[in-house]
């Protein structure tokens, strides 16, 4: 990274948010109690299908790696967020802004395409019940899991690939608490005429493609759904996905948020707020959605609860 003047620059400096210096004590405090709160979710939630063999099915496979993912990504940004609350020059070095927008893009992306397969899980479990095994075998589901990290990884060596390329000189000042793609895109001196249509091709295609994955996948199931005959038989169907429905209602409604806002007035605060829900707080949800929503898991908490004050 060079500046206009030839000499080399090995870090960049995280603005964060603009209240941070006034509420720094508040926003540090908020952030580390959610940031315990997803490594103990998200890890208790992979030690839980671990430990349950009755756990051991398509639908908690995909669970397992979602969670895996979520902590991911999430640690990707919160803790060198959490750093900078406290220092003085929230600096990050150039390779570590290189590998944390890595990181975030490979993982964000993969999470995409994990939430898509257990739509399609779902499919197959209310659609074809009978076909179920054979289609959703466990060949399948690693097929698609290793489809999904691929996407997630080609996504993101990509973009930060071509990103780090460019020539940086205008300023070191990152507009934003992580290493993101757009701001870091506007501290160039280069054409990013490329980058800019790159970004919009990948982004726009992972999310199309997984969303509509995800809205045809539902269209079906609600169809199937609304043949079953009695209102306990489709209350009980509708619950098997209710807990997906939550979380992906979630994850794409903050997207839409995020791109809808962008280019208004303030958006730069608002697309940071949309970050801050989008990659720290949704990690520290879903295991909470899945934990409230599902029986099985809720019942395997039990289990392990009264084992533990037999002991």
């Amino acid at each position: 990274m060079e500046k206009e003047n030839g000499t080399e620059e090995t870090e960049f400096i995280l603005l964060g948010f603009a209240c941070q210096h006034n509420f720094w004590h508040i926003l540090f405090t908020a952030f580390l109690v959610i940031y315990v709160a997803t490594l103990m979710g998200n890890i208790g939630m992979i030690l839980l299908i671990k430990i349950n063999s009755c756990l051991h099915t398509p639908m908690y496979f995909f669970l397992q790696h979602l969670a895996f993912i979520d902590l991911c990504y999430a640690s990707a940004i919160t803790p060198k967020m959490l750093q900078n609350l406290v220092g003085t020059e929230n600096s990050i070095s150039f390779i570590g802004c290189m590998v944390q927008l890595l990181v975030y893009g490979t993982f964000a992306t993969s999470d995409c395409y994990i939430l898509a397969a257990m739509a399609v899980d779902r499919y197959v479990a209310i659609c074809n019940p009978l076909h179920y095994p054979v289609v959703m075998s466990r060949r399948v589901c690693i097929q698609l899991l290793v489809g999904s990290y691929l996407m997630g990884f080609l996504n993101g060596s990509v973009n930060t690939s071509f990103t780090f390329s460019l020539n940086f000189c205008k300023s070191r000042a990152i507009n934003h608490f992580f290493c993101d793609e757009p701001p870091i895109l506007a501290l160039s001196c280069s054409n990013i005429d490329f980058n800019i249509l790159l970004l919009t091709i990948f982004v726009g295609f992972n999310l199309m493609f997984t969303v509509s994955v995800v809205i045809l996948s539902y269209i079906y199931i609600l169809a199937a759904i609304l043949k079953i005959s009695s209102t306990a038989g489709r209350k009980k169907a509708f619950s098997t996905c209710a807990s997906h429905l939550t979380v992906v209602s979630i994850f794409y409604g903050t997207l839409a948020y995020m791109y809808l806002h962008h280019g208004t007035n303030g958006s730069e605060e608002q697309e940071k707020a949309a970050s801050v829900f989008y990659g720290i707080v949704i990690p520290m949800l879903n295991p909470m959605i899945y934990s409230l929503r599902n029986q099985d898991v809720r019942e395997t908490v039990k289990g392990i609860g009264k084992k533990c004050f037999q002991v």
